[in-house]
C-alpha cells in the first residue's frame, strides 16, 4: 500500500507558475509509475502527465505539452509537477497517483492503483 499527499495549489495568475509536489508514505515510491490527473467542475478526470519509476520516460496530455514538467526524486518518495505559463483552463482540482510499474505510462484514471486526497489549483484571468 501505499499514501499519497499533494501540496503547492493555489492561486496565480494566468501565465505565472506553480510546483505541485506529491509526497508518498508505505511502500517505496520508486516501486510506482507516477502520474498526474486534474478535474475541474463539471468534467471528467483527465491525464496530464506520467513518469515512469525511474524516470527515464514521460507521458504528457497535449493540453500541457511544453508548459508542465513532471518529475521525481525517488530518495524523498516524491514527485513534483511543475506548471509554467499556466492558463484559466488549467483551473481544477490537481491529483497524483500511482500505476504499477510496468512497460507502459499509462492514461486512464481506472488503471491507477492509489491516488491523493487533490490539491486546487486556480488560474485567474
Amino acid at each position: 500500500q501505499v499514501q499519497l499527499v499533494e501540496s503547492g495549489g493555489g492561486l496565480v495568475q494566468a501565465g505565472g507558475s506553480l510546483r505541485l509536489s506529491c509526497e508518498a508514505s508505505g511502500r517505496t515510491f520508486s516501486t510506482y509509475t507516477s502520474g498526474w490527473f486534474r478535474q475541474a467542475p463539471g468534467k471528467e478526470r483527465e491525464f496530464v502527465a506520467a513518469i515512469s519509476w525511474n524516470g527515464d520516460s514521460t507521458k504528457y496530455a497535449d493540453s500541457v505539452k511544453g508548459r508542465f514538467t513532471i518529475s521525481r526524486y525517488n530518495a524523498k518518495n516524491t514527485g513534483y509537477l511543475q506548471m509554467s505559463s499556466l492558463k484559466p483552463e488549467d483551473t481544477a482540482v490537481y491529483y497524483c497517483a500511482v500505476d504499477k510499474p510496468i512497460l507502459v505510462l499509462r492514461t486512464t484514471p481506472g488503471e491507477y492503483d492509489y491516488w491523493g486526497q487533490g490539491t486546487q489549483v486556480t488560474v485567474s484571468s
